[in-house]
């Protein structure tokens, strides 16, 4: 992919909650003749989850097709609690999921008779947005992302948070509450997954986030990096110090540690019935192969390449 399939990458969640990969454009002789074919692969793979993880899906489903278009892959746009409690009830094959899965959605799965394989699949560095008219925000300390964001915040005001700053309203932009980044984001700024302040504008939708910040002067919110560099011309990206210093999410920082704490793996988790059926398997494992090209090519960080080997080793007896 280049700069511009990054930008086409994220295009599709504004068209539907749900992208489907449709089949190949075969005529009906084609079909028919591709049916009797004993080594073409067929069937239904559904995904859905988190909206970060959303591009890399996306990415491997369009470069699945193009190898067996007789696979329709779907992938959703639930956000990481939605896609687990699809994924827990034996919905979909796949749960995108931008954070661990919980005790209670582990359980959940198992009592329907779902056993899972959890599999890391890139980093992301968590990113803090404001408007790119905002010429004043230079960084933000974890402690004033928690004066902003915290339950019962008073914050309502840029000079709320430094007296420097303008006395203009400060809108925030979140992911809503059955995001994976809102979790992993409260529980690092706040000290608690879930804890917030409620009145913000909250979206599963990252692209509704962005429209509302290049929209808003007065604007701060937080996504996936991916969805920064989609729309790096008509957003500002904000460092954020956690203790060494102001740092801003990259490649390079992300993956040596430096943008911290809100640097996490996302992941996929695959169920064990699904594994059985061969579309599913032979997705998952060219999922693993195509990873650590496309998560870059979207705006991740690949993930060492042992661990896409221990997964693969894992897979195999799954």
């Amino acid at each position: 992919m280049n700069n511009c399939a990054q930008s086409s990458a994220l295009k599709y969640i504004w068209a539907a909650s749900v992208l489907v990969i449709g089949l190949s454009a075969c005529s009906g002789d084609n079909q028919e003749a591709g049916s009797n074919d004993p080594n073409r692969l067929s069937g239904v793979v559904s995904l859905d989850g988190s909206s970060t993880v959303f591009p890399v899906s996306e990415a491997v489903a369009e470069e699945f097709l193009a190898i067996h278009p007789g696979v329709r892959v779907t992938v959703g746009v639930s956000g990481t609690g939605g896609g687990f409690q699809k994924f827990s009830a034996g919905e979909i094959d796949i749960s995108d999921a931008s954070r661990v899965i919980k005790d209670s959605e582990a359980e959940a799965a198992r009592a329907n008779g779902i056993d899972f394989m959890e599999i890391p699949v890139a980093f992301d560095g968590l990113s803090v947005i404001v408007n790119n008219e905002n010429t004043w925000v230079d960084y933000l300390t974890i402690d004033e992302l928690n004066m902003i964001w915290a339950p019962g915040s008073a914050v309502d005001s840029w000079n709320d948070v430094r007296p420097e700053w303008p006395d203009q309203p400060l809108r925030l932009y979140g992911p809503g509450t059955d995001s994976g980044t809102f979790d992993y984001f409260t529980e690092v700024v706040n000290g608690e997954s879930g804890a917030s302040r409620p009145d913000y504008t909250a979206s599963e939708d990252d692209n509704v986030l962005v429209q509302g910040i290049s929209g808003d002067v007065n604007s701060l919110g937080f996504f996936g990096y991916a969805y920064y560099v989609a729309n790096e011309s008509i957003l500002k990206l904000v460092p954020i110090d956690g203790g060494e210093g102001p740092v801003s999410p990259s490649a390079t920082t992300i993956n040596d540690g430096s943008y911290s704490p809100l640097s996490r793996p996302i992941f996929i988790y695959l169920s064990q019935p699904s594994a059985q059926r061969n579309e599913v398997r032979a997705f998952v494992e060219f999922y693993l192969d195509q990873a650590p090209v496309l998560a870059a090519e979207v705006g991740y960080v690949a993930m060492p390449p042992e661990e896409y080997q221990a997964s693969r080793d894992a897979l195999v007896s799954f």
